[in-house]
């Protein structure tokens, strides 16, 4: 899979006042079968799979989100003293972690919570929680372009003139909208899922969401509010999630997976050392 910035706006701008056909996917499903719902879903562009949410069923960020802070005004004191984190960091571990957490692309994006819950996850190790992860980062990335378009907030490192974590994004991040972080809202959804899924983890897991979400403001492609307010975009996307039958299937389908994984002792398919590392980095001095 192939998500790079700009693809990610452009799917939001076409695809924010349209409701998904069910419709299936010619050619070879390999786990049709391990699969209850999600056996056959199609892309919807660029390597994104159709969601579970139609356009109705999504949050509305432009009604559910309060306007960005105003760059020059008294309540953007905040975003700019943060802001200010990122400037020390290149090269440090929690630099490369947010480099790392920039990517969206599959398979590589599906093990950012392998170390917070004990187990490998991948379309091998396990393919039901890797297709829920898969249909819900659509859901939550969606759900945050309504008040992007509308309000058009620059990034950052467009203001600041400093590095970002992952200058290859650079060309499609200046042309994305910054508020509020579609990123934060995935990896927030994500961890608000996975904690349902594996309660006895629920600290770890919250935390690699937190860290998530945080790396954007490190990587200064994000300020602090499009932040806090992706969190609020995932956690309202997990919420209509729960009411959507093929969700509730396919969840049920991924805990049993992975309670299976755990009890077989399978390990994370990244380095766990490296990550709790990087995440112990002192960010604020």
């Amino acid at each position: 899979m192939q998500l790079a910035p700009a693809t990610f706006l452009s799917l939001g701008m076409a695809l924010i006042g349209t409701s998904y056909p069910n419709i299936a996917v010619a050619g070879p499903q390999p786990y049709r079968e391990c699969l209850i719902a999600s056996a056959d879903v199609p892309e919807i562009g660029h390597g994104l799979l159709q969601g579970y949410l139609n356009k109705e069923d999504r949050p509305n960020s432009l009604q559910l989100l309060p306007a960005p802070p105003t760059l020059g005004n008294s309540d953007h004191a905040l975003d700019s003293t943060i802001s200010q984190r990122s400037f020390s960091l290149p090269g440090t571990p929690r630099w490369n972690l947010a480099a790392t957490d920039a990517d969206l692309n599959f398979p590589g994006v599906a093990g950012t919570f392998s170390c917070a819950i004990g187990i490998p996850i991948s379309e091998e190790a396990t393919p039901r929680l890797y297709m829920l992860l898969r249909r819900s980062l659509t859901d939550a990335g969606l759900s945050t372009y309504a008040a992007k378009n509308n309000y058009n907030r620059r990034r950052p490192f467009l203001v600041n003139k400093k590095m970002i974590c992952s200058p290859q994004d650079t060309a499609g991040l200046t042309t994305d909208p910054s508020y509020p972080s579609g990123h934060t809202a995935i990896g927030w959804a994500w961890a608000l899922i996975l904690t349902e899924m594996v309660p006895e983890r629920r600290d770890q897991i919250l935390a690699r969401g937190l860290a998530f979400g945080e790396s954007r403001h490190l990587c200064n492609v994000h300020w602090y509010s499009d932040v806090v307010n992706g969190q609020l975009m995932g956690a309202a996307s997990v919420a209509l999630l729960h009411a959507n039958a093929d969700f509730r299937s396919d969840f049920a389908a991924a805990q049993a997976e992975v309670s299976e994984a755990r009890s077989r002792g399978l390990q994370p398919n990244r380095d766990c050392s490296v990550e709790a590392a990087a995440l112990a980095q002192d960010t604020i001095r």
